[in-house]
């Protein structure tokens, strides 16, 4: 991870004054570290019967789209408001920065579907709390929840329902 670490651009004041965003576009770059991040998202859970990867809209498509290979799972997306072409079902919630709406389709998770949900980055937590409820809406056999990063000061852990099983490669 101390490699992966070392690709982090942090972007002071972004997307507003005070706050240091974690850039991982110079993660995706480096083919290496792009890599690593599929390799040790697959072993969390490589052997926990997968069917679906959630990526959250836009950069918890890379890694999730990466693991959803890594794992023979299919891949479903969660985007904003508009985009997906079918039936969705949708959430509101309160972000860092107001308020946001993601959909997910109707009919992308069943009964039968062991999901990970992932994104890149856990920092209040809202963005994946809004999913995690879509998807457990949906009454699969099991939700697990991933990240990149996780910004540990932020409390974001803490916002999110007390049954997902939460998992990040790196904490700060």
């Amino acid at each position: 991870m101390e490699y992966i670490k070392s690709k982090i651009r942090d972007i002071a004041d972004f997307p507003q004054k005070g706050v240091i965003f974690k850039d991982l576009t110079t993660v995706f770059k480096d083919p290496r570290a792009l890599h690593i991040i599929g390799w040790d998202l697959s072993q969390l859970y490589r052997d926990k019967g997968v069917t679906k990867v959630v990526g959250i809209e836009s950069r918890g498509f890379i890694g999730g789209a990466i693991l959803a290979f890594e794992l023979g799972a299919g891949f479903v997306p969660v985007r904003k408001p508009g985009k997906l072409p079918a039936d969705t079902v949708s959430a509101t919630y309160d972000k860092e920065y107001g308020k946001d709406t993601i959909e997910i389709h109707r009919d992308a998770i069943t009964e039968d579907d062991i999901v990970v949900i992932h994104d890149d980055v856990l920092a209040t937590g809202g963005t994946m709390a809004a999913a995690y409820n879509l998807v457990k809406s949906m009454n699969p056999k099991k939700i697990y929840v991933n990240f990149i990063i996780e910004l540990g000061a932020l409390g974001g852990r803490g916002n999110l329902p007390a049954e997902a099983d939460v998992t990040s490669l790196i904490t700060y």
